[in-house]
């Protein structure tokens, strides 16, 4: 028996009305849990952007004016060359310091236009052999008087707890939002059983009349994607227009450098809207699929 457009969307918005209230309560659930799950995501993100400059244990940085001189730089790098504390040190030239900025900050193309490699730091990434906070502390110390050195940032403990902090979160809400899409399935499994059941009497003469399993599968099918899809549309949206408060919510970079470039950008967030998507079309069909199955086997 082909299937009609006219039919399937017919029967789905029908079956939709008839149990407004628990389709209403599965969108809600859906809509929660994705955006939690979207907001573990965005978190871990900007932890990752956040600590980019911190990989390879880098423990602190030795920020140079833009326009320190030759001498001070070398008096620099052999302070460091000479220190028996020192593991090893990158030097990033202000070529560099703009290559990265482009990447911190590739969301904001007005800000990079504006900004060229002249008034860049350049800086000393230095490795310490003692990781100890104390030790660090002590050993970065010195630089801060150093001529021509703009700033020394440490990464220490903070970059430790923020990323201990974002893990014991990300965990949580990701604990949180599985409960909830579990929760979401058996809400939409339950929705596409009792409009099943309630047109129990149609589904039996359609099958007496030569209807397959298929053509009585798809419009429920389809309701039970629609709330998937719903509930993940919402929670896009949620997502979208909390990100600016979201921002505005974090202390400044300059007074807490290891936030520059903490909220994730226009592609990263895309690849999280996707995902975010892809879930809530998979757990409205997971629901389904289950419910039909379940109703058509009996």
């Amino acid at each position: 028996m082909p299937i009609k457009v006219d039919y399937v969307a017919r029967e789905t918005v029908t079956n939709l009305k008839r149990n407004f209230t628990i389709t209403l309560a599965s969108v809600l659930t859906v809509f929660v849990s994705l955006f939690l799950v979207g907001f573990a995501l965005m978190l871990r993100q900007g932890v990752e952007k956040a600590t980019q400059r911190w990989q390879g244990g880098i423990e602190f940085i030795v920020f140079m004016n833009p326009n320190a001189s030759p001498d001070q730089l070398q008096a620099v790098r052999s302070k460091l060359e000479n220190s028996p504390d020192t593991e090893k040190f990158t030097f990033v030239d202000q070529n560099a310091a703009y290559d990265e900025f482009k990447e911190l900050f590739k969301d904001q193309p007005d800000l990079t236009e504006n900004v060229g490699p002249d008034v860049l730091p350049p800086s000393f990434r230095v490795v310490p052999r003692e990781k100890a906070a104390a030790a660090v502390e002590e050993m970065s110390t010195p630089f801060k008087t150093q001529p021509g050195v703009k700033e020394v940032v440490s990464a220490t403990e903070t970059t430790k707890l923020v990323q201990e902090l974002s893990d014991k979160v990300t965990k949580g809400m990701g604990f949180v939002a599985i409960v909830l899409l579990s929760v979401a399935v058996l809400l939409i499994l339950n929705t596409i059983r009792m409009a099943m059941f309630s047109r129990r009497r149609e589904i039996e003469v359609m099958k007496l009349v030569g209807a397959t399993n298929s053509f009585i599968r798809v419009p429920f099918m389809l309701e039970g994607l629609f709330q998937g899809v719903v509930g993940a549309g919402l929670a896009v949206i949620a997502l979208v227009v909390f990100l600016p408060f979201f921002e505005r919510w974090l202390p400044p970079a300059d007074q807490f450098p290891l936030f520059s470039g903490f909220v994730p950008g226009g592609p990263d967030m895309l690849i999280t809207y996707l995902l975010v998507g892809g879930i809530g079309c998979l757990v409205g069909t997971l629901g389904a699929g289950v419910a039909v199955s379940r109703f058509l086997d009996v």
